[in-house]
């Protein structure tokens, strides 16, 4: 079992830039492939960004690619999610997640496919 908690988001305007972090604990973050989602009020939980293992391969959803990058320190057991270029819909509750599975592209982008997750942190955009 691995615990995450989030921390990083806030308040800022549009066009600004925050860095989400998000701490692991209990086993190493290096066992695990991980992912940003995030949810806003009424709306469905949408996938941000996935990060294999070692941090060589990621994948981003169409809305966020070119704005935002995920990262990973294994040794820290730390990922992160660089946001810049922020827009006012982009404002939700940004959730990290952790999967020990081996899972494609396609797999990572379903939140059914992760087994551990963050109690997130909320990023506001104002316009």
């Amino acid at each position: 079992q691995v615990l995450l908690v989030e921390s990083g988001g806030g308040l800022v305007q549009a066009g600004g830039s925050l860095r989400l972090s998000c701490a692991a604990s209990g086993r190493a973050s290096s066992m695990f492939r991980m992912g940003w989602f995030r949810q806003a009020p009424g709306k469905e939980r949408e996938f941000v960004a996935f990060i294999s293992q070692s941090g060589t391969s990621t994948y981003y959803a169409d809305s966020v690619k070119g704005r935002f990058a995920i990262s990973r320190d294994n040794a820290n057991n730390i990922l992160y999610l660089q946001m810049n270029s922020l827009k006012p819909e982009d404002t939700a509750v940004y959730l990290c997640a952790a999967t020990a599975r081996w899972v494609t592209i396609g797999q990572a982008t379903d939140r059914n496919n992760y087994d551990a997750w963050g109690q997130g942190t909320q990023v506001t955009v104002s316009s």
